[in-house]
């Protein structure tokens, strides 16, 4: 018996280093939870129960639990390196079967796939309807890098804010666009027609009555007049009266894009002073524009940011949890599968419900502990020497009884 009662001890302390040892070598691993061998007394139970002068029987590995306290945050600088700061896991889809991990070292296949070193593609929760921050958490799809071109915008309103010179003398020549002499002012902004091409919109102002505070606005583009001029009345304090909204009508292109129809925002012109300003000008339209980057805020939204300045959300990242995160099964390559043990999954976004936020541009490293893991070396050492000590002496007692004539 007493030779079982050590062998026992033998495999428990080899278990103990070889849990030890799998920490260690994963010190490095992103995203790993150590483990932790746990025993359990082995007694011998009889109907009859068990003796208050019975011995036990040795002990024996009861569990290898993991340890899923938080790792730290190594800055990388690559924005689809993530981290989760908290509770939770990143979700993935390998080959329809769902996986979860906390390693966050993330990059994109030839098909533009977000997916890990094995190939497991990160889900996300797909964008509901034109808002940016709008999103259909009752489904996920995978996060996909699209890399075709961004298709262009129409102009199709400018804003200006602007100041036009009170008493300012009207001029004696018809308007015409090249005739510099025929308008007060001019002011001009970059517009877009449906295929993306840049088309220069000007509006010339035209002083009519000064002392009244009447003006007429005139647009031309590429250097055609559109339209009619558009009255602009002005009231004693300098305070636009008459319809602030412009619209000069269609203008027909010859590159084959749609007609260019843009009005304009005047609400907040003034007639102040002696001088001619313009504080903003801005407009709608926009090119074309290929992906030049990946963003992710705190809350998970992946934004894909062009060329031609704009944004696009591409989804937002799903994480999941688990009542209990230990009874998820181990299956290597930094990725664990759901158990009955583990319970149901909690699914959610990053913030929200107990789930941690997620760091773009970092890492959550190995939560492994090295100096108090070369101190469960020491003891895992003197622990099989003492049950080999117990082997040995046990060996010494049954030849000395052996030996007994």
């Amino acid at each position: 018996m007493s030779f079982r009662t050590a062998l026992s001890g033998l495999n428990a302390a080899s278990a103990d280093l070889r849990t030890t040892g799998n920490n260690i070598a994963n010190s490095g691993t992103v995203g790993f939870k150590e483990s932790r061998a746990e025993f359990a007394d082995v007694f011998a139970v009889s109907q009859g129960g068990v003796s208050k002068t019975a011995v036990g029987s040795g002990v024996r590995l009861s569990a290898v639990n993991q340890q899923f306290t938080q790792g730290n945050i190594d800055s990388t600088g690559k924005n689809l390196d993530m981290a989760i700061s908290g509770d939770g896991f990143f979700i993935l889809n390998d080959a329809g079967t769902p996986a979860y991990t906390r390693a966050g070292n993330f990059e994109v296949d030839r098909n533009g796939n977000v997916v890990n070193n094995q190939g497991h593609r990160l889900q996300v929760y797909p964008q509901q309807g034109e808002a940016l921050d709008s999103f259909d958490l009752s489904s996920m799809e995978d996060l996909r890098l699209d890399t075709s071109e961004a298709p262009p915008r129409a102009t199709e309103r400018v804003e200006a804010q602007l100041n036009l010179p009170s008493g300012a003398e009207p001029p004696t020549s018809p308007f015409a666009i090249d005739d510099p002499t025929s308008f007060n002012h001019s002011t001009t902004v970059t517009a877009y027609d449906s295929l993306g091409q840049s088309q220069e919109a000007t509006l010339y102002f035209r002083s009519a009555n000064p002392t009244e505070g009447e003006w007429n606005a005139y647009l031309g583009v590429d250097g055609t007049q559109v339209g009619d001029a558009q009255p602009l009345n002005f009231n004693s304090r300098g305070e636009l009266e008459s319809d602030a909204l412009l619209n000069f009508g269609a203008y027909p292109l010859d590159n084959g894009a749609e007609d260019l129809d843009i009005s304009f925002d005047l609400g907040a012109a003034t007639q102040f002073g002696d001088s001619f300003s313009v504080t903003s000008l801005s407009q709608d339209g926009f090119s074309t524009g290929s992906l030049s980057g990946i963003d992710i805020d705190a809350g998970g939204v992946v934004f894909a940011r062009f060329t031609n300045g704009q944004a696009q959300s591409l989804g937002k990242v799903a994480l999941a949890d688990f009542a209990n995160p230990q009874g998820l099964q181990q299956m290597g390559d930094n990725v664990w599968g759901e158990t009955f043990a583990a319970g149901e999954r909690i699914r959610g976004e990053a913030g929200e419900g107990g789930l941690g936020m997620i760091q773009s541009g970092g890492l959550e490293a190995s939560n492994v502990d090295i100096a108090q893991q070369l101190v469960n070396l020491i003891t895992a050492q003197r622990n099989f020497q003492a049950n080999a000590q117990v082997i040995s002496t046990a060996d010494t007692v049954t030849q000395t009884i052996i030996n007994i004539r």
